[in-house]
């Protein structure tokens, strides 16, 4: 029997219970024994049931619908790459729902379960690693999951995105070309993926390339916020940094700000380079160089491969990582 045939008849007839005992289970209905609960959760457990909360009594499951998971919402880099992800969609005849996960595992856990039981004939995640509960939850899905922008640890899972490690040492690498000694690697998070097998790679390929030894401490997290970016100013001016290379365009202008109030002039005496090259990029004062994503790019061919799959295209070419050309923006930021 194949997952999607799988109906609120199938489960009430597997647990031997009427069709409204299984709904009543499934609403949170108080009123069913604890011992009748158990078996029909078990049943639904069993036959990876997903109840519909969209299409109830249609004819056809097809419900022409994609969800779109985004860590924070107010990110200018997610909203762009969703803009891309949209018109797509809209080409297609897609019609799309945007969540937000809070960049927190458990929320996504929820808001994952949520697209699945609105029925949703596919999932574009945006964010970083995936926690083992939502990794099972992707794995015994029906539908076709895609993340853009990013890469998680779950190599299962089709990705669309730019060179994050050859990016990141060309940006270290004009640094150091500048005559600075110590440069500074600002990242969200070292566990994740994305930075671990990436970022902090890169970041050692171009110290090695210009003869300049590793040095831990230079590494610093920012959870990609401005408030983390700005009160690591002081730090890094204590450690005699003078140039860093950072991941997010919001812990970039944090960290612009937080060396402004400390009278430390950019670039003049600290270089900063931005990694996502959003509108916060040219908004401050100096503008941010940046490395340059093709971040409409990104999510439009993100909702192309997901079409893709979603029309039972099982090509293994489609489950290889996109990977898409990124630039160099300089602004007032680098000498």
């Amino acid at each position: 029997m194949e997952k999607q045939s799988v109906t609120i008849y199938t489960v009430a007839r597997e647990a031997n219970v009427s069709m409204a005992t299984v709904s009543r289970v499934v609403n949170g209905n108080q009123n069913v024994k604890p011992e009748t609960r158990d078996k029909v959760l078990a049943v639904i457990k069993k036959l990876n049931y997903r109840p519909n909360a969209v299409a109830r009594g249609l004819a056809s499951k097809k419900t022409t619908t994609i969800g779109v998971v985004i860590p924070d919402i107010t990110n200018d880099y997610f909203a762009e790459l969703a803009l891309g992800i949209d018109d797509i969609a809209t080409m297609y005849k897609y019609n799309m729902i945007l969540t937000n996960s809070d960049a927190d595992g458990s929320s996504a856990i929820k808001v994952v379960q949520n697209l699945f039981a609105k029925q949703v004939d596919g999932v574009i995640f945006m964010g970083h690693d995936i926690e083992d509960q939502l990794q099972a939850e992707f794995s015994k899905a029906t539908v076709p999951v895609v993340v853009a922008g990013s890469l998680t640890n779950d190599k299962n899972i089709p990705s669309v995105r730019i060179d994050y490690e050859q990016a990141t040492k060309e940006a270290v690498s004009f640094l150091l070309k500048h005559g600075n000694k110590k440069v500074a690697l600002l990242i969200g998070s070292r566990e994740t993926t994305i930075n671990k097998f990436n970022r902090i790679p890169g970041y050692k390929a171009a110290l090695k390339q210009a003869h300049v030894k590793f040095n831990d401490s230079l590494v610093f997290e920012a959870d990609d916020s401005y408030e983390n970016g700005y009160k690591l100013a002081k730090q890094m001016v204590k450690k005699g940094i003078t140039a860093a290379f950072v991941s997010d365009d919001s812990s970039a202008a944090g960290l612009l700000n937080g060396l402004t109030d400390s009278n430390v002039k950019v670039p003049e005496d600290f270089e900063i380079i931005t990694g996502n090259d959003t509108k916060l990029a040219t908004i401050t004062r100096p503008t941010l160089t940046s490395i340059t994503q093709p971040l409409y790019d990104v999510g439009a061919v993100a909702m192309r491969l997901l079409t893709k799959l979603m029309s039972n295209d099982n090509d293994d070419e489609e489950k290889q990582p996109v990977i898409l050309q990124h630039g160099f923006e300089e602004r007032q930021s680098t000498r």
